[in-house]
């Protein structure tokens, strides 16, 4: 096959109009969405964007009013919580600095595997126990994309009154304790957006938290809304 017959079914599509065109064919392929809350189709448009997986259509959970705690949140200076540096670098910076929102991941901290090790547990639970204590008087949202000990260690410190979440985006992808972890989160009496099943990953809850964030800030003007 050659080259010109093989771009001839490529579409031009300009750089800054290539969002608006994926969202319209998602939007085109969708189908039946009229057991989302209108607020909740944003999120689910934004991972569906990030994945090209409609799967996440009927998966995506979501608390009652929970976009509308977590837009509350940001619009009152939350601070976000990773569980990766890949979920951290694709949060908008932008974004969360016309919000004056924030946002860390300390799975790199030295003083985190410290107490993951002292303790045996996971950094990923050490970083949540650490945001819980560091943040105590600060609204935080949590965006786990990776480890499930980081949702069960949220879990119990919900059970222990020692973190209030706005909400929690739990997305971990994998095999072990993936599912359970999120069921627990689904049962903590917070509020949660959740990857339902095996599916997730950091990206999905960068996508999350990009869509929250979008529903506040205009990306052409730079301005909150």
């Amino acid at each position: 096959m050659s080259t010109q017959s093989i771009l001839n079914g490529i579409e031009l599509v300009k750089p800054a109009d290539i969002e608006r065109r994926s969202m319209e064919i998602i939007e085109s392929e969708l189908g039946d969405t009229s057991f989302l809350a209108p607020e909740q189709l944003p999120v689910v448009k934004r991972v569906i964007h990030t994945t090209a997986d409609f799967d996440y259509l009927h998966s995506l959970k979501f608390s009652p009013n929970a976009v509308q705690n977590g837009l509350n949140a940001l619009r009152n200076k939350a601070v976000i919580i990773t569980d990766t540096q890949m979920a951290l670098s694709g949060i908008s910076k932008p974004a969360l600095k016309a919000l004056g929102c924030e946002a860390f991941c300390f799975m790199s901290e030295p003083e985190i595997a410290e107490a993951a090790r002292r303790n045996g547990t996971t950094r990923a639970a050490a970083s949540m126990e650490h945001a819980a204590r560091f943040f105590a008087d600060t609204q935080l949202l949590f965006a786990v994309g990776n480890a499930p000990t980081a949702l069960v260690r949220l879990y119990e410190l919900i059970g222990e009154k020692r973190v209030r979440p706005a909400l929690i985006i739990g997305t971990p992808v994998g095999f072990v304790n993936v599912v359970k972890s999120k069921e627990l989160i689904m049962q903590s009496g917070s509020p949660y957006i959740v990857a339902e099943g095996r599916k997730g990953g950091s990206s999905v809850a960068a996508a999350i938290c990009n869509a929250l964030l979008y529903m506040l800030y205009d990306r052409s003007s730079g301005k909150q809304i």
